[in-house]
């Protein structure tokens, strides 16, 4: 670079930062300290109400009132002591069994029943509401949001001074990308302190909350799921489980007049009952066949496809990524305005479309390509068109879209596993497919001094599944138990 347009460069960032900082500097509510900011706190409300509605598509909420009841009674507790008490936050239970739990700005807070149902007392999930808590107080949206465009714009601006900086942007943009990694750990080890903060003043010892780490970890562990930290969004469930008990440690002994409240036999009755693993109401694949005791249909897999299920659409993918289908419902009243409504969405281009029946189910199949608009010349337009075969399906009153998808040049390879699967799509009429029921936790009072393996064992639990009832005990086969004591087991 030469001193030119080093100046330039110079000139540029400073006079963008100049003018960003001047009009959009806030204070934090949780270090009090001013910060750059482009979210206001009413762009925040907005953008968890925008939110709110795709994530419960995803999610699904969880059917139980009262466990719905309990997490908004004890988070809207908690925010009332947290560092912004007049927001007002919005507590949800969501209908997975991903061990997770999340918050998006605006003070919209999800816990997936698959974390309640690995949590193992109620001083755990306190301090995992405190920890989403504090992303929300923190402002950490707002802070990511900030941070990202400033980086995007230096990143431009340096592409506009340098011919010779542009050559190395996908570098840079790797780069960013590890960076903001960097943030998002810096998030989440403040949250984890906000956690402890929290849990700890509403009277819950937050040592638990670090216990639950361990919980994670392990859960990570026996899932093959443990990356490099330095490619992780979250800290090492190891070291957190360090930090966090220093500091739990440092909050108790700088109050030792004060208790803290456990209440293990408490949560463990209230998530009695709680659906556990995935909840084949909603859909299940079983055999290379994907069945839908609700809406009485299946079809079949690809051997070896990947799957995944939601409450708006089913996903299917190849295993080298090549091809992929959706399963999903169409919003129009009739077939042919679905297919018209897709052609005109993603902007297709039809090849073929045909009126056909399948399994005396009147259908359309529909043949098309998405031609990028961005295209230099027509062997890159070739190279980079998409090629839509589409089944639009009547049946019980609703329309149903099957999606396969695939590169122009890797269709033909696919189209015959497309073909198999929306031709295979049938009423489900088999019984004991349609009565299928999900796993539940089951809390059991153990009768004797003993192994946690030797109690589980006692409930007539196989061995298949001693090493996961384990993890979701949080404890070790080894470690004993008393006669009285609860744990949970699972059962249909």
């Amino acid at each position: 670079m030469n001193i030119m347009q080093f100046n330039y460069f110079a000139k540029a960032s400073t006079l963008i930062a100049a003018l960003l900082v001047f009009n959009n500097c806030s204070r934090n509510p949780v270090t009090g300290k001013k910060e750059l900011s482009f979210m206001s706190e009413s762009q925040e409300l907005a953008l968890g109400q925008e939110s709110d509605p795709s994530i419960q598509a995803e999610f699904g909420v969880y059917p139980d009132s009262l466990l719905q009841q309990y997490l908004t009674i004890r988070g809207k507790e908690m925010a009332k002591i947290s560092h912004r008490p007049n927001l007002d936050f919005q507590f949800k239970v969501m209908d997975s069994e991903v061990v997770n739990a999340f918050a998006v700005p605006g003070g919209y807070v999800y816990f997936t029943r698959g974390i309640l149902a690995h949590f193992n007392n109620e001083a755990q999930m306190m301090g995992v509401l405190g920890h989403e808590i504090g992303h929300v107080t923190a402002r950490h949206g707002a802070q990511q949001q900030t941070k990202q465009i400033l980086l995007q714009g230096g990143l431009i601006v340096g592409m506009i001074a340098s011919p010779k900086f542009a050559q190395y942007a996908e570098q840079a943009s790797q780069g960013l990308q590890l960076l903001m990694l960097k943030y998002s750990r810096d998030h989440e080890s403040q949250s984890d302190k906000l956690g402890v903060e929290y849990s700890s003043r509403t009277g819950y010892d937050a040592k638990e909350m670090a216990g639950f780490f361990q919980t994670i970890g392990r859960i990570q562990e026996a899932a093959g799921a443990n990356i490099p930290t330095f490619l992780s969004t979250h800290p090492d469930p190891g070291d957190r489980y360090k930090n966090v008990t220093a500091m739990a440690i440092a909050e108790q002994q700088a109050n030792p007049n004060k208790s803290y409240d456990v209440n293990r036999d408490g949560y463990l009755r209230r998530i009695d009952g709680i659906v556990y693993g995935e909840d084949p109401r909603q859909g299940y694949v079983d055999n290379n066949n994907f069945y839908h005791p609700e809406l009485k249909f299946e079809f079949p897999i690809p051997s070896a496809w990947k799957t995944h299920n939601s409450p708006t659409q089913f996903q299917m993918a190849s295993s080298d990524q090549k091809a992929m289908m959706i399963l999903t419902l169409a919003p129009e009243k009739t077939l042919s305005e679905a297919a018209n409504a897709i052609v005109q969405k993603h902007k297709l281009k039809v090849v073929d479309q045909r009126n056909t029946t399948i399994n005396g189910l009147q259908a359309i199949v529909q043949i098309g390509d998405q031609v990028p608009e961005n295209a230099q010349n027509a062997q890159q337009a070739t190279q980079n068109t998409v090629r839509v075969m589409t089944t639009f399906i009547a049946y019980n009153g609703m329309n149903y879209i099957i999606h396969g998808v695939a590169g122009i040049a890797d269709f033909p390879q696919y189209e015959r596993t497309f073909l198999n699967t929306m031709n295979g799509f049938r009423a489900l009429t088999d019984y004991s497919k349609i009565n299928v029921t999900p796993y539940r936790v089951r809390i059991k009072t153990v009768y004797n001094d003993a192994t946690l393996q030797e109690a589980l064992r006692s409930f007539n639990t196989p061995d298949s599944k001693l090493k996961e009832l384990a993890i979701l005990n949080g404890m070790e086969l080894t470690d004993r138990v008393t006669r009285g004591m609860l744990i949970k087991t699972i059962e249909k």
